[in-house]
């Protein structure tokens, strides 16, 4: 599995960080589900407007098609009226996985 890290700052003056949380739901994790091999994605947030974006490939041709097939691209487009700068992006291989378990009671 491989994971692929985007960090951005958006201007929550711009946009409430509510809504565009809304809108990541709406638009980018739906396209996201369309793609070969995509498994998952966790996104942090700061109030301030600072994100951490974690999605989950099944290996890194998948993780590299998505970027060689122009849809990263599509998806931080969507953005663009309210970047504070341009986004970096990484890869990483995932050697450890504790995913949290839901409470019971």
């Amino acid at each position: 599995m491989v994971a692929r890290v985007t960090l951005a700052e958006v201007d929550t003056v711009r946009m409430r960080l509510d809504a565009l949380i809304d809108f990541f739901k709406e638009s980018v994790v739906p396209a996201q589900r369309e793609q070969a091999g995509y498994r998952g994605c966790y996104v942090l947030a700061t109030p301030e407007g600072k994100a951490l974006v974690l999605t989950l490939w099944e290996d890194a041709e998948a993780a590299e098609a998505s970027l060689t097939g122009g849809h990263y691209e599509r998806q931080v487009e969507k953005f663009v009226t309210v970047y504070r700068a341009p986004p970096g992006r990484e890869a990483y291989d995932v050697v450890i996985v504790d995913a949290p378990v839901p409470a019971t009671g």
